[in-house]
This record gives C-alpha cells, sequence and structure tokens, in this order.
C-alpha cells in the first residue's frame, strides 16, 4: 500500500518520509502542510526495535572526531578491551558506525570472521568471551570493496546493527567507532539511541590547531542534540616536534641513578624529554624478592 496520496505529485517523496512538506517537490502541494507538520507519520518503527533490543544497555559512549587520523578506531579498540578485561562478568560491545572505512575487524585481528545469521538476528563476532564486535566489514566480499551509499542506506544499515544483532542476555558497554565529522552516520545513531538515555560521547583530538578547531564542531554537535560530553582524549599529546628524548630505565636504584643524570644532561644541553619507559618493572629478584 502505497503512503503516497492519489492526488500527490510526481516527485512526491512519500508522507512517510522525514522530508514529507519539506522537498522543492512539495510546492503547491494541498497536503503540503500536513505532511510537513509530521501529523501523517505513525511511529518510528525502527526507532521502536532499537529501543526493544538495547534498551537494557547500561552505557552507550559514541568515539567521535572531526578530523580522520587521530587515532577514534584505535582508542575504541583498547577502551573495548579494557572495560572488558577488568571485569570478566562485563559484556561488552563495539559497533564500527564507519561504514565506508570500516576498520575495526582488522584493528581488532578478526578481519577473515563471518557474520552468522539466526532466528535471533545477527550474530556478531566474539574477539573475547565478553567483548563483541559488528562492523560492515564482515558483510563485504572482500576488504577492498567500497561502500558507496547515500544517507538513507547507511541510516538502515545502523537501524540494522543496532536493532537486529543479538549481544545476548545483556550488555553493559557499547562503544561506537563513527566516521570522522557530524554527518548522517552520528545523526542516525543519536536519533536511535538518545531517547534510551545513557548516552555519552569521548571526543578525540591531537595538538594540532586544525584538529582543535574540529574538536569544537564535535563539541557544537553534542550540545545541539543533546548528547553528554564524557571527555576529550588527545592522542599524539606526547609529540613535541624537533629533537626529544625517550629516556629508558629499570627498577633498580642503580639505573636510577643513571636515568638522573640523563635527564640532567637533557635539561643542560636544551633536549624535551617526551617521556620515561620503565622495562623489567614486573621482574622479582629470586633471592631477596625485591
Amino acid at each position: 500500500m502505497s503512503d503516497k496520496p492519489d492526488d500527490a505529485p510526481a516527485h512526491c517523496p512519500g508522507t512517510q518520509s522525514e522530508t514529507a512538506g519539506k522537498e522543492s517537490a512539495c510546492q503547491g502541494c494541498p497536503n503540503q502542510g500536513l505532511c510537513s507538520s509530521g501529523a501523517t507519520r505513525g511511529p518510528d518503527l525502527g526507532a521502536e526495535l532499537v529501543k526493544g533490543r538495547l534498551a537494557s544497555v547500561k552505557h552507550k559512549l559514541l568515539v567521535l572526531s572531526g578530523k580522520g587520523g587521530v587515532g577514534k578506531s584505535t582508542f575504541t579498540s583498547l577502551l573495548a578491551r579494557t572495560l572488558a578485561a577488568e571485569d570478566s562478568n562485563r559484556n561488552v560491545a563495539i559497533v564500527d558506525v564507519d561504514l565506508c572505512g570500516p576498520s575495526m575487524p582488522r584493528v581488532m585481528g578478526v578481519l577473515d570472521e563471518q557474520i552468522h545469521h539466526s532466528g535471533s538476528g545477527w550474530s556478531p563476532i566474539y574477539v573475547e568471551d565478553n567483548l563483541a564486535l559488528m562492523s560492515i566489514g564482515f558483510l563485504l566480499a572482500s576488504p577492498d570493496d567500497a561502500v558507496i551509499w547515500r544517507g538513507p542506506k547507511k541510516n538502515g544499515m545502523i537501524q540494522q546493527f543496532l536493532s537486529e544483532v543479538d549481544w545476548g542476555e545483556s550488555l553493559d558497554f557499547l562503544v561506537l567507532d563513527t566516521p570522522p565529522g557530524t554527518s548522517d552516520e552520528h545523526l542516525s545513531v543519536v536519533n536511535y539511541l538518545k531517547q534510551l538515555g545513557g548516552l555519552s560521547a569521548i571526543i578525540l583530538t591531537t595538538p594540532q590547531e586544525v584538529a582543535l578547531l574540529d574538536v569544537r564542531k564535535e563539541i557544537s554537535f553534542c550540545r545541539k542534540v543533546g548528547v553528554k560530553i564524557a571527555g576529550i582524549v588527545e592522542n599524539m599529546s606526547l609529540f613535541l616536534g624537533g629533537l626529544s628524548a625517550i629516556i629508558l630505565t629499570t627498577p633498580q636504584e642503580v639505573a636510577l641513578l643513571d636515568v638522573r643524570k640523563e635527564i640532567s644532561f637533557c635539561r643542560k644541553v636544551g633536549v624535551k624529554i617526551a617521556g620515561i619507559v620503565e622495562n623489567m618493572s614486573l621482574f622479582v629478584c629470586p633471592k631477596c624478592k625485591k
């Protein structure tokens, strides 16, 4: 049954479309006012499906950045692995929302795995017993295949990821790795998850001014769509440019004496210290037990 009235213009988007009554084709249509008011649209069935699947998820974290290459996927993987490793009874899931550049399967070391479908929905790939991953990368014939989709198709895939994946009986953390910017993918995720509550964003940046400009855009986006900002993470903060030193040591006192000399040397000759790395920190002497 069509959602286009009999007297609608030829290019009518349909009464259920989000752009109903707002497109150029709607000009002059007798139903324009009714459609643009939203009165013709019933409940969003997709949103209801998402709510049914994810209503019990305690924490939903968006990993955002206005700039590519700042380490969103790496940060997402480390955050999810840490959350899962801290408590074996804690269930953690990653959704790779970067549909055109899915990198999580490679980052998580499960590039060759395949998704299976059952009566309860798609089965995600389990990296650990309590850490699962869903990505469009698992649905492509080859990692080199390009995903060339417009907004509505992206929205449909994100809806499927959020409503048709069987995460098990309970899910404590849902971490969403997003593409750069504030576009279709971000809006779709926010629209589906904000109604459930517990949605927060972690914004990633690097120290460069161009990256900080994009961070301001991400902050503005979160404020406009009503998403709380859990924190801002600066990657590459130790990258100082020019000549820098990384000083290595071991826990023994005799090594620490030498480290102090190295620090003094760097200060005297004007070399910046990027960091100090302690090797053998887990070594326990079999005799003195220190």
